[in-house]
């Protein structure tokens, strides 16, 4: 399955694009490579009306998960939309953030722009970002997919999440599943390789032809953006050095890492400082760290610090949506200013669903190139636990829930 991004994007407007009244038969040969013609009408009819499902009816700690056989069973409501059956489940920290309220405001304006629900629509609400599972239905104008597909998705937060038996994602959103992984294994991947590449990708300009040779630190490497992360640029030729604790040193070296910086035995501002300075800067862990990360970056040459830790959701949270955007504006805009002033650039990395993202990066996986990091699995049955083990912090990788047993071979 060798494809370019161009191709697999044309690729899906073809196979989602709306068609009323004509069925589109082109070889799918030179477009998606799955069957022999676009496929644009469902045959397996969904009679359910409802499912099991771990939801929460308000925000708070971790008594607020409650597991149901009632939840509402999910609806196509839009012709390029697939059911998904889950098999796996991976967790994310936007889960415990998103269980807390966090971001209730912007992505209550996402679910309702025109405001017309009532204050706590979005509940009984389901967490979970990842997904890997099989196809059950399709709608009307979805071509590149058909009931019995294996397939993974990043979920975007403002939708019902995959701590159900069933869920509901864009065809745009969904990538036909690695071969090579179990679902177990493919569950881990989506959320964090969608964030990564639009913050490597997107907002810091790397690519497979360009990356060769760039120095690239990535700090906070041992949770599931930068393993994945590190394994990414790796595969793309460059060289990566990683900050994380020492108890984390080898799953990162093993995961390609050319230096190691150990952030418990002493100032790592003052290690990295003494080392050659970087192309690109990816920041998982935010705080003071930008204070002195972006003079370790090569000035007037085009390099770029990226963090992942934005006041953009808090900001809303606190301001309101149109005070709160207006504040972010502001931050964002003066430290851009700021530092490109000093010759390097300033940017705020953001999670973006992406099945054309998804569908490289299953070649990459399938080739050997990337690798899953699995740190624990858990049963539907200890979705509370697993979410404790995620309270935890410190991740060596990925927390999984197999919603369907028997998916870990």
């Amino acid at each position: 399955m060798i494809r370019k991004v161009g191709i697999v994007a044309c690729s899906r407007w073809l196979c989602t694009s709306h068609s009323k009244s004509v069925l589109m038969r082109l070889p799918v040969s030179g477009v998606a490579g799955h069957g022999s013609y676009l496929r644009m009408l469902s045959t397996s009819p969904t009679r359910q009306t409802v499912m099991p499902a771990w939801v929460i009816d308000k925000y708070g700690s971790n008594d607020v998960l409650r597991f149901t056989k009632n939840a509402s069973f999910p609806m196509i409501m839009y012709p390029n939309e697939v059911i998904v059956k889950v098999h796996a489940a991976g967790l994310n920290p936007i889960d415990l953030s998103m269980r807390g309220g966090y971001g209730a405001a912007t992505l209550s304006v996402k679910r309702d722009p025109l405001n017309i629900m009532q204050t706590g629509s979005e509940f009984p609400l389901i967490l979970g970002r990842d997904v890997s599972g099989v196809i059950m239905e399709c709608g009307l104008d979805v071509g590149c997919f058909k009931p019995g597909d294996e397939v993974w998705a990043a979920i975007p937060p403002w939708k019902q999440g995959s701590l159900a038996e069933f869920v509901v994602v864009s065809g745009n959103e969904v990538s036909h599943k690695p071969k090579s992984l179990s679902h177990t294994e493919a569950a881990v991947i989506p959320y964090v390789a969608a964030t990564a590449w639009s913050a490597l990708v997107n907002t810091g300009g790397l690519n497979k032809d360009n990356c060769a040779k760039k120095r690239i630190l990535i700090i906070g490497a041992s949770g599931g953006v930068g393993t994945f992360a590190i394994q990414m640029v790796k595969a793309w030729g460059g060289h990566v050095t990683a900050t994380c604790s020492q108890n984390a040193e080898g799953l990162v070296r093993g995961l390609g890492a050319d230096h190691v910086v150990d952030y418990t035995t002493g100032d790592v501002a003052a290690q990295l400082k003494a080392l050659e300075k970087f192309d690109l800067i990816l920041d998982n862990v935010g705080g003071d760290t930008e204070k002195w990360a972006l003079g370790l970056l090569k000035p007037w040459s085009g390099a770029k610090y990226v963090t992942l830790v934005t006041p953009f959701l808090l900001n809303t949270d606190t301001l309101g949506v149109a005070d709160g955007m207006l504040q972010t504006g502001v931050t964002i805009a003066s430290k851009a200013l700021k530092h490109l002033c000093k010759g390097v650039h300033y940017r705020w990395g953001f999670f973006a669903p992406s099945g054309v993202a998804l569908d490289e990066v299953c070649e990459m996986v399938d080739a050997g190139q990337i690798r899953p990091v699995v740190e624990e699995q858990f049963t539907f049955a200890q979705v509370p636990q697993a979410f404790l083990k995620l309270e935890k912090g410190h991740a060596r990788g990925k927390t999984v829930v197999n919603i369907v047993s028997g998916d870990t071979e």
